[in-house]
């Protein structure tokens, strides 16, 4: 059965995912060139959070839930937040975005978005959301090969999203390796940020090895637990590793990580950390 991003949309992961991709995306728009979003595992784009698959799993209300409960915000958390209520100003708690649709909010007239999905009927639903939006190319296609295919792009920079569904995880951080290395043999310059999940550290110690001795020089590495990963059997925590960080990325983490912890813990034991893997 393939994953099905609707029973787990809104749930912390999102929100931590998608604070970090609008961090990104305002560092690389703040210079004046154009510039390509390629998102990888693209999904519907927008997700109902009343539909019964999300009602079933009810994560949400451990994530966005959380955040627009939040009376004042702190300042890291006010730019996602408000994105959030922008896309979907009637009724913020009723509707998440997805990557593509934050991604294409953030960006300017002049910046176009290659957007990859396996899921026909996924694929269509995203396409019918930005059916107005000329920036935007959806393509119903594995997001690794298109890699291969569809870079560099014509702009020369810009952000790469690697988030899978990690069905089989020891499967998906190895096609994740393979993609990275071949991506960086024809697009060096870009900046490629890859989503993982985190049930237990164990389980993550070799991808960061791997990336560590990479192709890249540069490796920054993001992480959020909101309970000890002393179980595999649940969802953790996730992380977020960037190759080709932009400048001062880290230091917009370690401001946003700690505000998004305190809101979204759910143990005592909840923490963050922030750390270079190669480079500074």
């Amino acid at each position: 059965m393939n994953y099905r991003h609707a029973f787990h949309a809104g749930n912390f992961a999102d929100v931590f995912k998608h604070a970090i991709l609008l961090l990104l995306l305002d560092a690389l728009t703040a210079k004046a060139k154009p510039l390509c979003y390629f998102d990888t595992h693209a999904g519907r784009g927008s997700y109902a959070l009343d539909a019964p698959e999300a009602t079933r799993t009810g994560e949400w209300h451990n994530g966005i839930g959380r955040m627009l409960a939040v009376a004042h915000p702190a300042v890291p958390l006010q730019r996602y937040l408000a994105a959030i209520r922008e896309l979907h100003p009637d009724d913020a708690s009723r509707h998440y975005p997805g990557s593509p649709l934050l991604a294409a909010h953030a960006l300017r007239a002049e910046d176009r978005l290659i957007l990859c999905e396996t899921q026909e009927r996924e694929a269509t639903a995203l396409r019918g959301l930005l059916r107005r939006d000329r920036r935007a190319h959806v393509h119903v296609r594995d997001g690794y090969a298109a890699l291969y295919a569809l870079l560099p792009p014509a702009e020369k920079r810009g952000l790469v999203l690697i988030d899978p569904p990690f069905e089989v995880q020891d499967d998906d951080f190895a096609a994740i390796e393979a993609a990275l290395a071949q991506a960086h043999l024809r697009w060096p310059q870009g900046v490629y940020a890859v989503w993982y999940p985190i049930k237990s550290g164990r389980v993550v110690t070799p991808f960061h090895r791997q990336l560590a001795s990479g192709p890249f020089d540069r490796v920054l590495v993001a992480e959020m637990l909101v309970q000890p990963d002393d179980s595999p059997l649940r969802l953790n925590g996730c992380g977020m590793l960037i190759a080709n960080p932009p400048w001062k990325l880290d230091h917009g983490l370690r401001a946003l990580l700690p505000a998004l912890r305190t809101v979204l813990a759910q143990s005592p034991q909840a923490s963050e950390r922030v750390f270079w893997l190669r480079g500074k």
